[in-house]
């Protein structure tokens, strides 16, 4: 293994461990710079499934606290971390607001509540993140009961649904500061909801409903500048996947993982959230309905074994 590849692994490899109260949480593994310019300048941004530390939900709420945010709400139905992220976030941006907030993202009155806050407090709401998801039963579908099939769309579509619904009015609401509607409502969706065999059955099917969502939506809020869009992940070591990576790195075969797309590697958060960004800012004004893969190339083919093809 080359050095390079070495200090990547070992890079990742320290995200796993858990924090002590002596020691502050590892840092988010970065491959691009910093981007260029605030892109969010006093926007107000809602960000859903953050408490992860591998995680994009805590990912993306840095690159809006580093871009201007005016204000982050970060959220999750496990709070474990929030406290840390937000300390972190104020220490290097101390002029961005961080709230916290403990919720199921598909509990309506929660959801409703967080956006009634932030024009509350702020009068306004720019960014919505629907990132909350959970993967569901590891199984085959002959063998997932109708209630675990029902959890996976009641955290990973409702959840969606449940965003968009209260973010929507909100965008709209205009004031001195905000004289004209607009905003951006973004949902993580996979590859897994644009092709097979990325995914469980529930899973997958959650996620191509999260992808139905955002073009169906994007069409009724014609005329308001909201945009709805979707970000496909792959392979990106989250709190989600990291079983993944570290049953490989027990086994050895670490480097294998993220193989089958052109990049022949996985994915960092940090990677997704540079997207995130990018559709909450009016930078990505003219894109709408859409669903984004962000998957090293994964979904542009058909798998094949590398040095099989003539």
């Amino acid at each position: 293994m080359s050095e390079t590849a070495k200090r990547r692994v070992e890079a990742i490899g320290s995200h796993l461990a858990a924090p002590s109260a002596a020691t502050s949480i590892p840092p988010i593994t970065k491959i691009a710079s910093n981007s260029n310019g605030p892109r969010v300048v006093g926007k107000v941004v809602i960000v859903t499934g953050a408490n992860s530390i591998l995680g994009i939900g805590r990912a993306s709420a840095h690159q809006f606290a580093q871009n201007g945010a005016r204000a982050v709400y970060i959220c999750d139905y496990d709070d474990s971390n929030l406290a840390e992220h937000k300390r972190e976030i104020n220490a290097a941006w101390p002029g961005v607001d961080v709230h916290v907030r403990k919720f199921d993202a598909a509990a309506e009155e929660a959801v409703k509540a967080v956006v009634d806050d932030a024009l509350a407090r702020y009068g306004r709401l720019d960014v919505f993140f629907a990132n909350a998801g959970i993967i569901g039963p590891l199984s085959k579908f002959t063998d997932v009961d109708a209630d675990d099939f029902m959890e996976a769309f009641r955290v990973n579509t409702l959840g969606v649904f449940l965003a968009a619904k209260y973010a929507a009015p909100a965008m709209q609401k205009t004031s001195p500061e905000k004289p004209e509607s607009s905003g951006s409502i973004i949902a993580t969706a996979s590859v897994a909801g644009l092709r097979s065999n990325a995914g469980p059955t529930p899973y997958s099917a959650s996620k191509a409903a999260v992808i139905s969502l955002a073009q169906t939506m994007a069409y009724q809020l014609v005329g308001t500048a909201i945009r709805v869009n979707v970000l496909c992940p792959g392979m990106i070591e989250t709190g989600m996947t990291s079983p993944v990576f570290e049953a490989a790195r027990a086994r050895g075969t670490q480097g294998k993982i993220g193989q089958l797309n052109p990049l022949r590697r996985s994915g960092h958060a940090d990677e997704i959230a540079r997207v995130a960004l990018f559709l909450g800012s009016d930078e990505s004004s003219y894109v709408n309905g859409q669903a984004w893969a962000v998957d090293g190339g994964l979904s542009v083919g058909h798998p094949f074994v590398p040095g099989k093809m003539a």
